[in-house]
């Protein structure tokens, strides 16, 4: 979006010490639960290292206590197995309030660039009035 001849891509960054820019999510995939600020790419990028796991996208689902919660869809290897215990355990690694709080078993969307697809899996879930509701829109 353009505005006041700025380029506004709705990339999140964080700077290091080193002075180094680093890409963490996009703004509208920030996940708010309960005033944390959760970047499903993280939590992404650890439920990858899973041995079982094939594919992987976390969305905000709504939450009537902590406003949304991170839910994990969660595409299985074939001739893997894994059951919900098994990735809550596995996600013991992370801190508690990155777990994800719904596991859901299905394929992941991805468009004819490989990307994730998560305005399909918010729509599909029923989390689409939240990024709408965040940006000021609903």
């Amino acid at each position: 979006m353009l505005e006041d001849g700025w380029l506004f891509t709705g990339d999140m960054a964080k700077e290091s010490e080193d002075g180094f820019i680093y890409l963490v999510d996009r703004k509208k995939d920030v996940i708010i639960t309960g005033g944390e600020n959760l970047y499903p790419v993280q939590i992404e990028d650890f439920l990858r290292a899973h041995p079982a796991v094939k594919d992987v996208a976390v969305i905000g689902l709504p939450d009537a206590r902590l406003g949304e919660v991170a839910a994990a869809i969660i595409s299985v290897k074939e001739g893997a197995s894994l059951d919900e215990a098994g990735v809550n355990e596995f996600c013991m690694g992370l801190p508690r309030y990155k777990r994800p709080r719904k596991i859901i078993f299905a394929d992941v969307p991805r468009n004819p660039t490989g990307k994730i697809e998560k305005p399909k899996l918010r729509k599909m879930y029923g989390a689409d009035a939240l990024v709408a509701q965040q940006n000021g829109l609903a």
